[in-house]
């Protein structure tokens, strides 16, 4: 008999056209009232006092609708959305989707926040700079690291710009020409060879042992030599395995000459146990809006602060936030710096809300948050290894994992012909977010990826364990199920055909039009 928790689910679906094609000429949502002649006469000729330049040529091409009709579009949309707030997320693992407090919305949304400008005067901007400050100083506590800049925006950016500092240092010291070489990990988070490469670096990847899911050290001693800058890598991988290791790889890299940059980003689970820079790395970067409860979701809002031992911070990008023991203040005056990396100085709302969620916790609550992190987890990963078909890579050396666990279906698949493609697209029947494979290339088999932070409560742990009993099941008795999923979801199977077409890309409705009419 199907357990009715597991089972009771059905999504809202609209088949909402987008707001273009709803159009109705001549409606509107807002009459703007006739200006009074004295008004008008006082005023003057307004259009006039704007730039030429930055005068529209026509009115924007707005579609035309009444006010119902647009509140009842987004609501339509809205009630098809799928977040943190609307269902379990465990499953999207390296992503810590954890609950973000509604009272940091609060003060992060304040009029306080948000109107506040960029280019006011330091003197008028005090509080948020000693907060920005305060943080920093938090941040290097917990990392071991010197100072911290709040510029980039995610991960990604984040590693990008400390691989730029890395060249940097280089380049200062007169060796940029023959350290051209940055040393990863196929299971690090793959912006760890993007990021540098993107920055000029040319990528040495290491591959994990058969037996350990780490690389062997003399594998990184055999990857250094007189051309390497540096490493830069995630710990704990991604596959929720943390790599004992590093100390040996952050002696071998300084050997070499080279920096190592150590990717946080799964951090949750060494919260306050853990100094990745006591352990001798050079770099760092935290991610606010995994870490440190703060909105994660699509393209952002991320926040991604990068940490630097003292001898780097030199190269850190400009303002840093400084003070002088009377005032708060931005500190432009960095000749080596390695300039911005985004405008201003981050994303400052999720340095509010980090700041609270971190206030709030204190130094004993990050703490308990890695240990239930790290419980939940492997709670969940003894649940899912009951079922059949699912299998843990590496488990002989590590049956336990930290923040997530990169599992397999390859038994699964062998057996039923069904993968996980086929699981993702059932389990969002259930009101459960689909599952995270794992970055490429898939050197697990049919990998998935749950990661349950410290904010899942046992009962959910409980019953997304029920529905991949219940998916893996199916698959073995009732295949067509999952071929056919998903059945109560808002948007039914997607054809990925077109995004493997520039030709069929479209980024803006005017594009749109152009390429199908």
């Amino acid at each position: 008999m199907k357990d009715k928790d597991v089972t009771n689910y059905h999504a809202v679906r609209w088949r909402e056209p987008i707001i273009y094609e709803l159009e109705r000429k001549g409606r509107r949502g807002f009459m703007v009232p006739t200006v009074e002649a004295e008004v008008k006469a006082r005023a003057g000729d307004v259009v006039s006092s704007i730039p030429k330049k930055m005068r529209r040529k026509a009115p924007p091409e707005l579609p035309q609708l009444s006010e119902p009709e647009v509140v009842r579009h987004f609501i339509h949309l809205s009630q098809q959305t799928f977040g943190v707030d609307s269902g379990i997320n465990v499953g999207v693992g390296t992503c810590t989707m954890k609950y973000n407090p509604k009272i940091n919305e609060a003060l992060a949304r304040s009029p306080r926040i948000t109107e506040l400008h960029p280019l006011q005067d330091e003197e008028t901007v005090q509080g948020i700079l000693e907060i920005m400050y305060k943080l920093q100083g938090w941040l290097c506590e917990i990392s071991g690291m010197d100072k911290f800049s709040f510029q980039p925006r995610g991960g990604a950016h984040a590693v990008f710009a400390n691989a730029c500092i890395i060249r940097a240092y280089h380049n200062l010291n007169g060796e940029l020409d023959d350290r051209d070489e940055i040393i990863t990990t196929v299971v690090s988070h793959p912006c760890n060879a993007a990021a540098p490469a993107a920055a000029g670096f040319k990528i040495v990847t290491l591959y994990p042992n058969g037996e350990t899911g780490c690389p062997d050290i003399e594998a990184v001693k055999a990857a250094v030599s007189k051309h390497t800058a540096g490493m830069m890598i995630t710990d704990p991988y991604d596959t929720g395995i943390f790599d004992s290791n590093i100390t040996e790889y952050i002696k071998i890299v300084h050997e070499a000459g080279g920096l190592v940059a150590i990717d946080q980003a799964n951090a949750n689970c060494i919260l306050g146990r853990v100094k990745i820079g006591d352990l001798g790395a050079d770099l760092c970067h935290f991610n606010l809006h995994k870490s440190f409860s703060t909105p994660h979701g699509s393209c952002g809002p991320g926040g991604a602060p990068i940490g630097v031992k003292e001898e780097l911070a030199k190269f850190l990008p400009v303002p840093t936030v400084e003070f002088d023991g009377t005032k708060y203040y931005l500190d432009y005056d960095k000749t080596h710096s390695i300039g911005k990396v985004a405008e201003f100085h981050g994303v400052v709302p999720n340095v509010v809300r980090a700041y609270a969620w971190i206030m709030t916790m204190g130094a004993q609550g990050l703490k308990e948050t890695s240990e239930v992190a790290v419980m939940n987890n492997n709670y969940l990963l003894k649940k899912l290894l009951e079922i059949r078909g699912v299998s843990l890579p590496w488990g002989k050396h590590h049956p336990f994992r930290m923040q997530d666990v990169r599992l397999s279906l390859e038994k699964q698949k062998e057996e039923t012909g069904i993968g996980i493609d086929e699981v993702n697209r059932r389990i969002v029947d259930f009101g459960v977010q689909r599952c995270f494979t794992s970055h490429e290339p898939w050197i697990i088999p049919e990998p998935f990826t749950p990661e349950p932070s410290e904010t899942a409560s046992k009962q959910d742990l409980d019953r997304f364990a029920g529905i991949f009993r219940q998916i893996s099941t199916e698959a073995y008795t009732d295949p067509e199920t999952l071929k056919k999923a998903p059945h109560n979801c808002a948007i039914s199977k997607v054809d990925l055909t077109p995004s493997s077409d520039p030709k069929k890309w479209a980024m803006t409705w005017r594009a749109y039009l152009k390429k199908h009419r």
